[in-house]
């Protein structure tokens, strides 16, 4: 089979890939390598793996790369709320608009399996899980143009969405402003850290679950197509004390202070139910304390690095 990733030199497409082409696909990856990453380096020697470097958004260059796909899995995007806020018209184009240009060119028989994330249900209280029946009421605009992606591809046949928690891990191409990671590499790098809101809760998955996760959809996706499936570890619904205080186990000398003032654009405080996606056969399995070991082996690599540059 014959994979197409869009965005494939991210933080997530990095360890999507190496997953894909050990599970014998062949892997062609389409990316603007606008941060000029390196991340795909070392799959090159592999006789399955292709690379086109353009945007997910050029109709004429993803339909000579889509005709002859099995699966396609989008993940060009403008991640966070900051990042589209800072650029809303770009944020709309890469997010929604290049996902409906998508579905006009891929035939009906083609798999597409879509991440999103579970900051669209919004404004819950924390005190109850979310299925994935549960209203969506993103907040932020990028909340809001991954809330319409998915519901435009769900609405197309032969769709698999999985709505993730928030990711954690090592990779090739290294994200820092994702709330485990930040808050280790604050650890290990200042020794304190600040955080607001320390009652919200969230749902955490690391990034090499999620690529298993895809690969099961994939030999799984005629019982799972058109559904949305949460994607989280069921032991990693936590807040951000909670989190905090599992680094410090690792740094004892690890400050923390609570702050009154601050708040999460996209209002993060829920609690997931992450059924559905055990019952079409997927648990993820790997422990944020085993995250948290890796991210410090990692962080004493990578020494010190200015976050806005990550």
């Amino acid at each position: 089979m014959k994979v197409l990733v869009t965005g494939g030199a991210g933080y997530l497409g990095s360890v999507l890939c190496e997953h894909l082409l050990k599970a014998e696909y062949e892997v062609t990856v389409i990316d603007n390598l606008l941060y000029q990453q390196h991340s795909l380096f070392h799959l090159c020697a592999n006789p399955k793996f292709e690379f086109v470097c353009g945007d997910a958004r050029n109709k004429e260059l993803m339909r000579s790369n889509i005709k002859d796909t099995d699966v396609i899995i989008p993940l060009a995007a403008i991640v966070g709320a900051p990042a589209c806020d800072r650029d809303p018209c770009l944020a709309k184009s890469v997010n929604l608009e290049a996902i409906q240009l998508l579905l006009k060119m891929r035939s009906p028989t083609q798999l597409i399996i879509f991440p999103t994330t579970n900051s669209g249900y919004g404004t819950q209280s924390g005190e109850s899980f979310c299925t994935e029946d549960t209203p969506l009421e993103p907040i932020s605009l990028y909340g809001k143009t991954k809330v319409q992606a998915e519901q435009e591809l769900l609405n197309a046949p032969n769709v698999v969405t999985l709505r993730l928690a928030t990711v954690f891990g090592m990779s090739a191409r290294m994200r820092l402003d994702l709330l485990v990671n930040n808050f280790v590499y604050q650890a290990f790098i200042s020794g304190y850290l600040v955080i607001f809101e320390k009652d919200f809760k969230r749902n955490f998955i690391h990034i090499r679950d999620v690529a298993e996760c895809m690969v099961h959809c994939m030999k799984n996706s005629s019982q799972m197509v058109g559904r949305p499936y949460n994607a989280g570890l069921d032991s990693a619904n936590i807040s951000k004390e909670e989190l905090a205080k599992l680094i410090q186990a690792h740094i004892p000398n690890f400050y923390v202070h609570y702050a009154s003032i601050g708040s999460d654009p996209d209002k993060r405080n829920y609690i997931v139910s992450n059924q559905r996606l055990r019952e079409a056969g997927f648990q993820a399995h790997r422990s944020l304390d085993e995250g948290i070991l890796e991210l410090l082996k990692g962080f004493r690599m990578m020494g010190r690095l200015h976050l806005g540059n990550v």
